[in-house]
């Protein structure tokens, strides 16, 4: 999915002039897609002249360490409110098995998208 990165972002207005269904606004210098509204088309990576329309892919490391940094909160809350270190770890087991099923959704969706075409 596309992001703005803002600090590149010289707020010309490309972007939001040529998105087909209008997601794309500008807020005070810098450029903003409307997630709900974006169709995911391409178009705003392939007009922005200065490539501030990034692709969330270049986000990757940022999402895991997030993930990490809240699996390690929760652990530390179990720990905290249920008594002591077996707690996060029984903790850390089922996040462990969230996002082994988050990654069976992923997988089960790109098989069925392979279906489309």
């Amino acid at each position: 999915m596309p992001w703005i990165h803002e600090e590149s972002c010289t707020g010309c207005g490309v972007c939001v002039d040529e998105c087909p269904v209008d997601a794309i606004s500008m807020e005070v210098d810098s450029a903003a897609i409307d997630m709900a509204e974006c169709i995911r088309c391409g178009v705003c990576h392939d007009i922005c002249p200065v490539g501030s329309v990034r692709h969330d892919g270049e986000k990757v490391p940022d999402r895991i360490a997030e993930n990490v940094d809240s699996v390690k909160r929760y652990m530390s809350l179990c720990e905290k409110y249920l008594g002591d270190a077996q707690e996060g770890e029984k903790c850390l087991r089922r996040l462990k098995r969230h996002f082994m099923m988050e990654k069976k959704i992923a997988e089960q969706t790109l098989q069925e998208l392979e279906k489309l075409g």
